[in-house]
């Protein structure tokens, strides 16, 4: 009879793994629902607005307009969002191009062994932790036409500099210089992670190969941080999408709209003009936009981990 109920017992572990998993999903269930009313009730809220028609003053009064999807419709034929959506392409490319170039470097530098890497380290949360407007304002004095301390370096060169947010062919990569200042330290905190978990092994193997610095590199640094860089790319990508704030601050989304993002038209539209029709019809794209890349993204990030 004893060794008859061993197979019972055998199987009990799966049973308390199952209990397990029902008592963390119970724990979990009150902070779901709450991020599921933060979240939940203000895109249904956004969806009901971008359904209404017709442009009103009062806010209180916009679910008293007709429903319909002509607020797409006017989006979807808007030069000025298809604009928009080009200027964010271009914004974003840029400045997550430029940071993930910074902060890979950055990485493999403060990896190495030298005085003072933990204060450098603590540094470079700096610029992350700065509001994204007063970051604005420290590029804006920087790169002011006049008395800029950049113009006055160029001026001492002999190089007459551009007013950097007024002139058309400097706008937008001005607008991108403090969006860069503050998305490479993420980048570099989460690659520098990755690069401290490769076993130190795999470098002393390939060195003893003879392998280059360059091979040292591709073959086994860039596999070790591969997906690590990718997830840096996709949230720091992110972040700069939706954010409103520099470009505000800077330009507000001039000279004629050469820097407007898909996040300040948005604003635009629904502030502004009082569209606010339009500007929820705008904000859910942005929003499926984001949701379809950050699909992807992970879909990269799970391949790369098998």
């Amino acid at each position: 009879m004893g060794d008859g109920g061993m197979p019972g017992r055998v199987r009990r572990p799966g049973g308390r793994l199952r209990q397990e998993r029902v008592l963390a999903y119970a724990f979990l269930l009150p902070a779901a629902f709450v991020v599921a009313g933060l979240i939940g009730y203000p895109l249904m809220r956004v969806g009901d607005i971008s359904l209404r028609i017709g442009r009103v003053m009062n806010f209180a009064r916009i679910g008293l307009q007709p429903l319909g999807f002509g607020n797409y419709a006017a989006v979807a034929s808007d030069p000025a969002f298809w604009h928009s959506v080009v200027v964010s392409v271009a914004y974003v490319g840029i400045t997550i191009g430029v940071a993930f170039a910074i902060g890979l470097g950055t990485a493999l530098l403060l990896n190495r062994r030298m005085p003072g890497r933990r204060v450098l380290r603590t540094l470079l949360l700096v610029p992350w932790a700065v509001p994204g407007v007063v970051a604005s304002i420290i590029f804006l004095w920087m790169l002011d036409g006049s008395f800029g301390v950049v113009n006055a370096g160029l001026r001492g060169l002999g190089i007459q500099g551009p007013p950097w947010y007024v002139d058309r062919n400097t706008a937008l990569f001005a607008v991108t210089l403090p969006a860069i200042w503050k998305a490479y330290p993420l980048i570099t905190l989460i690659v520098l992670a990755a690069l401290q978990s490769i076993p130190s092994e795999l470098y002393e193997a390939v060195r003893i190969d003879g392998a280059s610095p360059w091979r040292e590199f591709r073959h086994v640094t860039w596999p070790g941080v591969r997906g690590a860089a990718t997830l840096a790319v996709m949230v720091s990508a992110l972040a700069v999408f939706r954010d409103v704030d520099i470009i505000f601050t800077t330009t507000r989304g001039g000279p004629s709209r050469l820097t407007e993002t898909v996040s300040l038209f948005v604003y635009n539209e629904g502030f502004q003009y009082f569209r606010m029709g339009p500007a929820a019809a705008a904000g859910l794209l942005m929003v499926l936009a984001a949701l379809i890349g950050s699909l992807i993204a992970l879909r990269v990030i799970r391949h790369e981990s098998l």
